[in-house]
């Protein structure tokens, strides 16, 4: 009888061990398979939260086919406490073997809610959106500018949870001056910027900030990207440019930013100053002319004055030859590259087309016909005087 039990023992030993085996395969299968997302999903994970409330609320959301199987891989793996908290996207698809991966590895969150702070040329913008999984793309929950409309409740209420992304973008063209003061509306920076950067010197981009980071850093990132960008730009340079430092690349690479209409005319707009400093010939760009009359500090706001184009300063360019003496704004990596990589052209004249780019010219009678043609799209464009 007990060579029976034991036999029978053995058997029921054998069977749930073939069992457990055969459990452990189709777990293991369905932890390395495709899941059962449709389509992605925005998965965020509570600061404090743990493991099998995050496994059951992937199941219930279909990212996974079974919670428990994913908490046992975590634990298994010895991953169950390195949940990081944050906003992940999880794509479609995913096996839990990378969902594992994504709400572990920690990093900036991949989607959820952001918040940018832009500062343009004419105008600065905060702007709430939101990350739609299903396209890729950002919705806008909101967007004002700061001092002057009112805050909308969604800023508050988005710029107060944990994850939240927070992010500057600066525009091609901005000043040095310009950026300082809009990032003081930026609250979530901290400390204060004690000297003004030097002009041309930040890089226009977009650049992810994290709360409590200081604006002096911020400042530093923006400089070192744009020292970068001009020290590549600077060797990959044309040969027999009449620049003759980084400096001087800078300078012109601002005159060709704020001069330019439309992305394709760059080369060219660079070659037309390119030329005229070769031949010896003023710049006569009315940029120039504005920034010795506002220092950068904010929109002139109307026409230059026949007074102000004749008045000699070290920017005024109708009266003065060559560069003026510093940058007037802050260039973009393209303008850069562009004033040291200008187009082959025997251009020295460009003037408004009507459709926001340039007619250039190589003589002054052809550039003279090219004005007519302008005086006469402005003639016919409605008045805005009131």
């Amino acid at each position: 009888m007990w060579r029976s039990i034991a036999s029978n023992a053995m058997t029921l030993l054998i069977v749930a061990v073939f069992l457990f085996g055969g459990l452990l395969l189709w777990g293991q299968s369905q932890y390395k398979a495709p899941g059962p997302l449709a389509q992605a999903i925005c998965v965020k994970v509570d600061r404090g939260t743990n493991m099998r409330a995050v496994s059951a609320k992937l199941e219930s959301d279909g990212a996974v086919s079974s919670g428990a199987i994913l908490r046992l891989a975590a634990e298994y793996s010895d991953r169950s406490k390195d949940l990081k908290a944050g906003s992940y996207l999880v794509p479609e698809g995913a096996t839990m073997a990378e969902i594992l991966d994504i709400i572990t590895r920690g990093g900036a969150s991949t989607c959820g809610t952001e918040i940018v702070y832009r500062i343009g040329v004419n105008s600065a913008q905060i702007q709430v959106r939101q990350l739609d999984p299903a396209t890729g793309r950002f919705e806008e929950m909101a967007e004002f500018v700061p001092g002057e409309e009112e805050t909308p409740p969604v800023y508050t209420q988005i710029s107060g949870q944990s994850d939240t992304r927070f992010r500057i973008a600066l525009a091609e063209g901005v000043t040095s001056w310009q950026v300082v003061e809009e990032m003081k509306q930026v609250d979530v920076l901290s400390g204060e910027v004690a000297e003004l950067p030097a002009e041309g010197s930040l890089a226009p981009d977009s650049y992810e900030i994290a709360r409590g980071d200081s604006r002096a850093s911020v400042i530093e990132r923006m400089q070192t990207a744009q020292a970068r960008i001009l020290a590549e730009a600077w060797a990959n340079r044309a040969d027999g440019l009449p620049i003759q430092t980084p400096e001087e690349a800078m300078t012109l690479a601002s005159i060709v930013e704020k001069e330019t209409g439309v992305p394709e005319e760059r080369e060219l707009v660079a070659s037309v100053f390119v030329n005229r400093l070769i031949q010896g010939m003023r710049l006569q760009t009315d940029p120039t002319v504005i920034y010795g009359i506002t220092n950068g500090q904010g929109v002139l706001g109307r026409g230059l004055r026949q007074s102000e184009l004749r008045r000699e300063t070290p920017y005024n360019t109708y009266v003065i030859d060559g560069l003026p003496p510093t940058p007037i704004a802050n260039p973009g990596r393209a303008s850069i590259e562009a004033a040291l990589n200008p187009a082959q052209s025997d251009f020295v004249f460009f003037v408004a087309d009507g459709t926001g780019g340039h007619a250039f010219a190589a003589t002054l009678a052809e550039h003279n016909e090219n004005v007519r043609r302008w005086r006469e799209i402005e003639a016919q464009q409605p008045s805005t005087d009131q």
